[in-house]
């Protein structure tokens, strides 16, 4: 498809959950719902069509060694496009993957900087290792290399206790909250166990990766701070596997990490059922593949969460919690088509029908 070439996209264009439009067009790499005056080279496709996907919690040259060469960091950007997801939240990587942003066939990162971590205290090689006398200072680093968020590692294992724990004292993460929000940027974190969340909280964190330990008494919180959780289920999944592995070592950490697997689905229902916004996120890049944003919104919807309101968490509600456009007249051309409808089933997802890119079929 030339630079002067339209594409001419009819079906149902699902514009937002209770929009929905006959047709859009793409003229110079972006969107219009006004039918082009005398447009000659003109291709047009069929389907059901949402936003470009986003994965809001992913590591982009990142695997489960460390940073990785750039050749690796291109089929990790490869394979989440392929897969439609075209805006990506890198939630921590090591590598400097700037070099993607003047890529027009790759997709769109916002990035969160470096990990950072309390020493000794999280996956060897992926984090800034510090104590929390520093925090505020790497926040800000972070902060200012980044694209408008921080990540920190809020618990880990603990080998004092052999259990997870909370990395970081309440004056400190205060601090560098605080610090992370004058720079302009928001903050998020990792937690797996309780300890952590009311302090974060509290202190004013923006969102929680994974979450699975949201009890009775910590939803409320965050549901009146308005603080947005990213489930990734698919990873959560691994939990039984990893328990199985310390059992020798960690017996205290092996049956906790079982006890937040078990109750899983229940966590994130509980959460939504409480209004705390969710979001769409795989955390590929460790130990789990590129490319795996459908099987997560299908595991949202295993978790009860309502269909449609599972496909706004890695369409119209994510880009809008990112600041991104989604299907709006005007905007990048950054759109999937299907051959069925997503919202009665969201399988469809799995299998795109067309990628666009900037305007461009891609993939």
């Amino acid at each position: 498809m030339s630079d002067h070439a339209v594409l001419h996209v009819k079906g149902r264009v699902l514009v937002g959950p209770d929009e929905v439009r006959d047709e859009l067009w793409v003229v110079g790499g972006r969107i219009t719902y006004e039918r082009p005056a005398g447009a000659r080279d003109v291709r047009t496709v069929a389907g059901w069509v949402l936003p470009g996907l986003v994965d809001a919690h992913c590591h982009v040259g990142l695997d489960q060694h460390g940073p990785v060469p750039d050749e690796v960091s291109e089929k990790q950007a490869l394979a989440d496009r392929d897969a439609g997801t075209l805006l990506v939240r890198d939630a921590g990587s090591p590598s400097d993957t700037r070099w993607i942003d003047d890529r027009a066939d790759l997709p769109k990162i916002i990035r969160a900087g470096r990990h950072i971590a309390r020493t000794r205290r999280y996956i060897r090689n992926y984090a800034h290792e510090i104590e929390p006398e520093d925090l505020v200072a790497y926040v800000a680093r972070e902060a200012r290399r980044g694209d408008g968020w921080v990540k920190l590692v809020g618990d880990w294992i603990d080998r004092g206790t052999g259990d997870l724990g909370a990395c970081w004292p309440r004056d400190a993460v205060e601090a560098a909250i605080t610090e992370a929000h004058r720079l302009g940027a928001r903050v998020t974190a990792h937690c797996f166990a309780e300890d952590s969340l009311r302090d974060l909280v509290e202190a004013g964190i923006d969102c929680v990766e994974h979450a699975t330990g949201l009890t009775e008494d910590t939803i409320p919180l965050f549901a009146s701070r308005g603080v947005a959780i990213v489930p990734t289920l698919v990873n959560i999944a691994t939990f039984p596997g990893l328990a199985d592995g310390g059992d020798a070592k960690f017996p205290r950490w092996s049956a906790h990490m079982r006890r937040l697997h078990e109750r899983r689905y229940d966590t994130v229902r509980a959460a939504y059922d409480a209004g705390i916004p969710v979001y769409v996120g795989t955390d590929a890049g460790g130990t789990l593949p590129h490319g795996l944003v459908a099987d997560e919104v299908a595991e949202l919807v295993t978790a009860g969460i309502p269909r449609v309101e599972a496909l706004s968490a890695t369409t119209w509600g994510a880009r809008r919690w990112l600041g991104r456009p989604g299907l709006d007249e005007g905007a990048p051309a950054d759109l999937v088509v299907y051959e069925g409808d997503p919202r009665a089933d969201v399988r469809v997802l799995g299998a795109p029908r067309l990628v666009v890119l900037n305007g461009r079929p891609v993939g």
